[in-house]
């Protein structure tokens, strides 16, 4: 039997939950039940939920703020059913988003599994633009949004389900606050369990609502990577190094103008401009959108790309231990 317990860790977003649970109250299969755990807000979340307690089956818990990891633990260990399905506070799921996941366990023999993330066409230009940025094949290699881009699905606590026995056998997810879930992916590899992609469970994720937010956000995932590198050396990839190489080669082609005159670096990074554009116009037919995918883009090569250099430097130059040089990367138990 494919029973599922949607865990839910939230620390604010009252807004973002209302539009999550109201998905989630419209499923076609409506066998399931919704764990909440408020990792220490400082708003109020019982009026939102009270509004769903008579369309879904749930459980609130409030705890000490702990970073989302161990509060998905947390609801974990109070779940009751067989699949722990993980999705982060601001996304909306499909009606058919249950039904969808336990059709694919009938015929899978997976432990774990992800699911894509993508824009609502109700989200905000800038939503967008972000979305294709961390989804195009031409940013991440499609990774996020595409079955046919990996070879080795690592599932997001975005869109993520686990089966539970597998889960307490690893010891659930680890005390790293950022990089998480790609940890807990592999550590389950590491155990001898395997994890799939479903392509027809994707979810609507609003990730960052501006510029800012988003280049900090995605500064903190490139600083992560070494950390999982260490933690993980059988799993890295030198993919993980590209946005690195990318700034490093921005900066030559500047170099390059103005010490020999030539522009013939910038030339190129001229052109992935054009291909970006264009590729975002078609996938999103606006050009809004496809104006501002190509700041979105640079932002989050620059960010990522710089967040990896300067972990890469601190662990295997310095030899700073992870929790040393980032310890607000970790949490404690």
């Amino acid at each position: 039997m494919n029973s599922i317990s949607i865990i839910i860790a939230i620390y604010n977003r009252r807004d973002e939950l209302f539009e999550l649970l109201s998905s989630l109250s419209r499923q076609t299969d409506k066998d399931f039940e919704v764990i909440i755990v408020d990792d220490g807000s400082m708003i109020d979340l019982r009026p939102t939920i009270e509004l769903f307690s008579e369309s879904l089956n749930i459980e609130f818990f409030r705890k000490d703020n702990s970073g989302p990891g161990l509060s998905r633990n947390y609801g974990a260990r109070r779940a009751k059913n067989d699949w722990l399905v993980f999705v982060d506070s601001d996304v909306i799921v499909e009606n058919d988003y249950i039904q969808n996941i336990k059709k694919n366990l009938e015929t899978s023999s997976c432990d774990a599994f992800g699911g894509a993330d993508k824009a609502h066409k109700g989200f905000n230009l800038m939503q967008k633009a972000i979305s294709y940025s961390m989804t195009s094949v031409f940013t991440t290699g499609g990774i996020r949004g595409s079955k046919k881009a990996v070879t080795r699905f690592q599932p997001r606590s975005f869109n993520m389900g686990v089966r539970k026995s597998a889960f307490e056998k690893v010891g659930g997810f680890s005390e790293m606050r950022i990089g998480e879930d790609p940890d807990l992916s592999m550590t389950l590899w590491e155990n001898g369990f395997t994890t799939e992609f479903f392509d027809n469970i994707g979810v609507y994720h609003k990730r960052r609502v501006d510029f800012g937010k988003f280049s900090k956000q995605v500064y903190q995932f490139g600083c992560a990577r070494p950390i999982l590198n260490q933690r993980h050396p059988n799993y890295v990839k030198i993919s993980f190094a590209f946005p690195s190489l990318f700034l490093i080669g921005y900066i030559l082609g500047f170099t390059e103008y103005f010490v020999l005159g030539n522009g013939f670096i910038l030339a190129l990074y001229g052109l992935y401009t054009f291909l970006i554009f264009f590729h975002a116009l078609y996938q999103t037919k606006n050009i809004s959108i496809a104006s501002m995918a190509i700041i979105s883009t640079y932002i989050q090569m620059f960010s990522y790309g710089y967040g990896f250099l300067k972990s890469w430097f601190m662990l295997n130059i310095l030899r700073m231990k992870p929790d040393e040089a980032f310890p607000k990367h970790f949490h404690k138990n």
